[in-house]
């Protein structure tokens, strides 16, 4: 006989409590195996893939496409043993009849039934909780033939066969006729009374298309009922001349996810951290030159192309050996500074879920083509919501390019607990005095935000200008090859 097991949204690490959901995998009634995956679900750090670690027939979902649960909360539900979706008794089965013996060749869910892969903090070798899944005990007269799918509202309540909470069916324990509390919740909130409605799930499962039906008939009845006054004409629906037209509703955006986690961290990275900007425009001509013959070079000097970012991450890199004190974070518990040893590159990067930024690990042992290609890679794995947390966390700097918008400077926030970002503005031809005349240059505006509890203005300016330099005259940078 199929045993009915819960499977949870297991613990995804980096500190993540919670998560939302995307997009479900499978649909209730679907076969599922063995570390399929059920359900994509997005947290602050990345879009995943959760994996379900029991083979068998999906009989409830946990949550809708856009709602959050927490780390813990039930995800699904899966009949192990069972070949087939659950299918309601026949109408002319009586309680406790043959109808309901499980059918020949269905074994109990064992240990065995679970993966042996694991996601963080969470294993299937031994579940915590096993729940059989028993039909509630139809009452009443013989039920008429198959009932139509779509909910309707009964004009009398039948609390036995369809429960509006947890309970015991036929002295056992039964499954609850409404599994999601999101759909109590909604149901709630509109006053909608769970023990009229017909379910149109799996056992009469009481789904959220259900409670949204009966909310939209309850609305089509109040509207009727407004609009024709009682023994007498319809009330006309057009305004009268001269009254003022209802206002109309603000938007409410939840911040969560993506959003949501930028938000935290910005408004904490302003809360606490003294930052302060400088900027200088710089003349890139000779930056572009050297780029340009770069990426000409054939035969043994030749290779991938190399990016204007990844020059600029370079600069990056070289500027921080010479000023250490922007490599660093404030404890302010122990109220110290430390100074990191090495150097791991944020980039911002702007996707359709939001504002990421990728890391490039170990980015003071790099050249630029290396640089380039991971910022590739990296890059790549950010527009198809790919990025693991780690690739999203443990950054000591940040690069910012914000010229790809079309603008020339910025003050950019501290990406939080960092100490210092450095934001690059367009290159674009502007007038500029070169050699003693007035000549067309490729010009960029440069701008470094700071925390000034680890350095003083002096070295901010100092590390500003050595990367101004590198930028007017990349030969500056052979000194440190």
């Amino acid at each position: 006989m199929a045993q009915v097991l819960e499977f949870k949204l297991p613990d995804l690490g980096e500190g993540l409590t919670e998560a939302e959901i995307v997009r479900w995998l499978v649909e209730v009634g679907d076969v599922v195996a063995i570390d399929q995956p059920v359900v994509e679900v997005e947290t602050a750090k990345a879009m995943v893939e959760v994996p379900c670690p029991y083979g068998g027939v999906v009989t409830a979902r946990f949550g809708e496409e856009g709602s959050e649960l927490p780390v813990g909360a039930p995800l699904l539900t899966v009949a192990v043993g069972a070949t087939e979706a659950p299918a309601p008794p026949a109408p002319s089965a009586a309680p406790g009849s043959s109808a309901d013996a499980p059918a020949a060749g269905e074994s109990s869910a064992g240990s065995e039934s679970g993966s042996g892969n694991v996601l963080v903090g969470y294993g299937t070798g031994a579940p915590a909780a096993r729940r059989r899944r028993i039909r509630p005990e139809r009452v009443g007269t013989p039920a008429a033939p198959a009932p139509a799918p779509a909910p309707v509202v009964e004009p009398e309540p039948e609390p036995v066969a369809v429960p509006a909470v947890a309970g015991e069916v036929n002295g056992q324990q039964g499954p609850v006729a409404v599994v999601s509390p999101l759909v109590r919740r909604l149901a709630r909130q509109h006053e909608i009374d769970l023990r009229r409605l017909t379910g149109s799930g799996p056992d009469g499962l009481i789904l959220r298309a259900d409670v949204d039906s009966a909310i939209r008939r309850a609305e089509e009845a109040a509207r009727a009922q407004t609009r024709t006054a009682p023994d007498g004409p319809a009330v006309a629906e057009a305004p009268t001349a001269g009254a003022a037209a209802p206002a109309a509703a603000a938007e409410r955006i939840p911040l969560r996810g993506v959003r949501g986690a930028v938000a935290d961290k910005l408004s904490r990275s302003r809360s606490e951290i003294p930052d302060a900007t400088c900027w200088v425009d710089a003349d890139a001509t000779e930056l572009m030159a050297a780029r340009a013959a770069m990426n000409a070079a054939a035969g043994p000097s030749g290779g991938p192309k190399v990016s204007v970012l990844a020059l600029l991450a370079r600069i990056c890199t070289a500027a921080l050996a010479r000023y250490p004190e922007l490599n660093s974070t404030v404890d302010t518990a122990a109220r110290e500074i430390v100074r990191l040893p090495g150097v791991h590159l944020g980039f911002a990067a702007q996707t359709e879920r939001g504002l990421v930024v990728p890391v490039v690990r170990d980015a003071h042992t790099r050249n630029a083509e290396s640089i380039g290609a991971e910022i590739a890679r990296l890059t790549e794995l950010a527009r198809t919501g790919k990025l693991s947390p780690a690739q999203l966390t443990g950054g000591t700097f940040t690069l910012n390019n914000y010229g790809v918008f079309g603008v020339d400077g910025s003050t950019p926030i501290i990406n939080h607990p960092e100490a210092a970002m450095l934001g690059v503005g367009r290159i674009m031809p502007k007038p500029w005095v070169h050699n003693g005349e007035l000549a067309v240059r490729q010009v960029v505006q440069l701008s470094l935000t700071f925390d000034h509890r680890v350095c003083d203005g002096g070295t901010a300016g100092g590390f500003l200008r050595y990367v101004a330099d590198c930028v007017e005259q990349p030969a500056v940078l052979l000194r440190t090859l």
